[in-house]
């Protein structure tokens, strides 16, 4: 693969990307820092790539790896007081209700949740990115979508199907 060939896919996947980022870290900065890490070492490790059909996979693998670094670096630096009060005044009004449910998954059950239904990855593709097999990624997209549908019945009051 060659330097125009990165760029293009790379420029494809930048808003899967993206929203895979932030359903990790849920802050903007923090989301672009850990995409432009992630793009950049898969640059410098562009020859490590088997197949190039798998690019997005093992990007958003990389991106990941990124997204928890960058968590645990943080971590030792703010006061979980400091995050809640900054969690507390982020204007959620910009958010759909979805979306705000969508966030209260916990993250065993959120990212596989955001790969399949938001970004369209395939049951094999997230076990391939989360070291999971099919039948523990099944299993928590089959949670997650209980636990969604309880707390929008509970919640809003929508009934699901």
């Amino acid at each position: 693969m060659n330097k125009e060939q990165f760029t293009a896919e790379v420029l494809k996947a930048e808003k899967s990307l993206y929203h895979i980022a932030k359903s990790i870290l849920k802050n903007d900065e923090d989301c672009a820092d850990a995409m432009q890490n992630a793009i950049l070492s898969a640059y410098e490790k562009l020859h490590t790539l088997k197949k190039e059909a798998f690019f997005k996979t093992w990007l958003t693998r990389i991106l990941i790896n990124e997204a928890y670094q960058l968590l645990r670096s943080r971590r030792s630096q703010v006061s979980y007081e400091d995050y809640l009060d900054e969690r507390k005044s982020e204007d959620t009004s910009k958010y759909s209700e979805l979306y705000l449910e969508i966030e209260k998954l916990s993250e065993s059950y959120r990212i596989p949740f955001i790969l399949h239904y938001v970004e369209g990855y395939s049951i094999k593709e997230i076990g391939q990115v989360l070291h999971l097999t099919d039948s523990t990624v099944k299993v928590r997209l089959h949670r997650a979508r209980n636990q969604m549908k309880e707390r929008l019945k509970k919640e809003y009051g929508y009934e699901t199907c």
